[in-house]
């Protein structure tokens, strides 16, 4: 059996304007044929699953393509959209014939003139492979899942964890599948249902934890082969925005439909019930100021995982007008001011601007005679199976706070991001972070209190003030009973 596979991923804030091209992905992750390393990215685990499999049976040939993976932004370039995905289909083209096409995607990719770049992608790979040929991927859950994408493939799978610590797990579970399918052991149906919704949906807490832990169990009991939650992605004004059940059975559309609706409507019936408590700026602070033990606070809006900058100052502003002490923030993006740091050296002191230039509503730039502490190129923090790069990273001191800058946008994963530079974050009474829940799992060990700051920009978090364009039926909260 002969498997292709490859990747290309990135996350569209259609709102943002940071815009996103070649670079980016060159910036953030790109792996030519043979150029892969062994460790996996969220995206790109697939191929590393395929890896796995080929290792333990050796009728198994892997092809390997393209993997690329651009930090979520704005608006991808249309022709370096071309220019990748073309790049993968000549590889493909080239690997003829394979039985099997196993790809990491992410599902909320949308470039100028591709509003659904996924189901593009795959409805080409389909033509090159034909119809006999298995296709399968893994998706993010803050995607948008389209019919052209279920008419192309045959196995879509999310990861089901937000955080999202299960993306090796779900790697390995489409290759499985996939390869049952290639040998005819299995004939995968999907049955999606739309759930006529769009919420944030972190699955470490109430409902959602027990709602996964259900779908789990229904798997195990054989009632599917996969059930997957797409939560949707809110920053993206695509026809499709929005969340959605996805069931696949063995070749049962009738249990897979009933049962996508059933988990569907359950889904629907959690909406704005989710979320954890968020507090305004001024609440988060005054609470920061009466606890004890290390506080993280989680500046859940400034997040570059949703396509926005990372480099608003609205909370730290406020941090330094109440002279808080102790005070370590992990990160803001700031390439110019990283340049500046390095220029001047390790123990200079200068006078630096920083944070607070890539939009007018997410606070205004810092100036501060800062002491540069720590100089790192090349950082990087941990993501469960994954290294996540920061760029080079400057470490800055002043009236008791200490900031990392750094020059590749991402948002703050895990403690490793403070020790990369030499802070450990357990030393510290406050550590402001930019995430809304990828950060949880790293964070909550050492943290004696968590608390979710809403500073009310940049990200587009509400859904009613979001003048979607392209949206192309009812979804709650636009609209109070979409169902009706």
């Amino acid at each position: 059996m002969r498997i292709f596979t490859a990747s290309l991923a990135t996350e569209t804030n259609t709102f943002s304007p940071m815009y996103t091209d070649l670079v980016s992905f060159y910036q953030s992750f790109y792996a030519p044929p043979g150029q892969h390393p062994v460790t996996p990215t969220l995206c790109s685990a697939p191929l590393v699953a395929c890896r796995e499999y080929a290792q333990q049976h050796s009728a198994v040939e892997v092809i390997e393509g393209t993997c690329a993976w651009a930090e979520p932004g704005g608006l991808l370039n249309r022709l370096s959209y071309e220019h990748l995905r073309d790049e993968i289909l000549m590889q493909l083209e080239a690997a003829m014939p394979v039985q099997l096409v196993v790809l990491g995607l992410h599902g909320a990719m949308v470039a100028q003139g591709y509003d659904d770049c996924e189901g593009d992608f795959l409805s080409r790979v389909r033509a090159i492979v034909g119809p006999q040929a298995v296709i399968g991927a893994t998706l993010d859950p803050h995607s948008h899942l389209t019919d052209l994408r279920l008419a192309s493939a045959d196995l879509l799978i999310a990861f089901k964890e937000f955080p999202h610590l299960d993306f090796m797990a779900r790697a390995r579970e489409l290759v499985y599948l996939a390869v049952a399918a290639a040998r005819g052991d299995i004939k995968p149906v999907m049955s999606c249902f739309d759930c006529r919704m769009i919420d944030v949906l972190p699955t470490n807490h109430e409902p959602m934890k027990s709602f996964i832990e259900k779908i789990c169990q229904l798997e195990q009991d054989h009632y599917a082969l996969s059930i997957s939650v797409i939560h949707g992605f809110m920053a993206g004004d695509v026809p499709d925005m929005g969340s959605k059940l996805l069931v696949i059975t063995n070749n049962d559309a009738t249990q897979g439909e009933a049962l996508a609706r059933q988990l569907g409507l359950e889904l629907f019936s959690y909406r704005g019930q989710t979320l954890p408590q968020f507090y305004d700026i001024a609440t988060a602070l005054d609470q920061a100021e009466q606890l004890q033990g290390t506080l993280v606070l989680a500046d859940v809006w400034d997040n570059p995982g949703g396509g926005v900058a990372g480099d608003g100052t609205l909370i730290l502003h406020q941090m330094i007008k109440r002279q808080l002490q102790q005070v370590a923030v992990g990160t803001i993006w700031d390439p110019m001011a990283v340049k500046l740091c390095f220029a001047a050296g390790e123990g200079a002191e200068i006078e630096l601007r920083f944070g607070g230039k890539s939009c007018a509503n997410a606070g205004a730039p810092i100036d501060k005679t800062v002491r540069v502490l720590r100089l790192k190129a090349d950082a990087q923090q941990e993501f469960a199976d994954s290294l996540v790069p920061m760029g080079d990273c400057a470490l800055i001191s002043f009236d008791g706070i200490e900031v990392i800058l750094n020059s590749n946008r991402c948002q703050s994963f895990d403690p490793s991001l403070f020790r990369a530079l030499g802070i450990e974050p357990s030393h510290y009474k406050l550590l402001l972070i930019k995430s809304t829940n990828h950060f949880y799992q790293g964070f909550a060990p050492l943290a004696s209190h968590i608390i979710y700051v809403d500073a009310g920009a940049p990200y587009p978090s509400d859904p009613t003030r979001n003048a979607y364009k392209k949206l192309s039926r009812p979804v709650w909260p636009v609209v109070a009973a979409p169902f009706d």
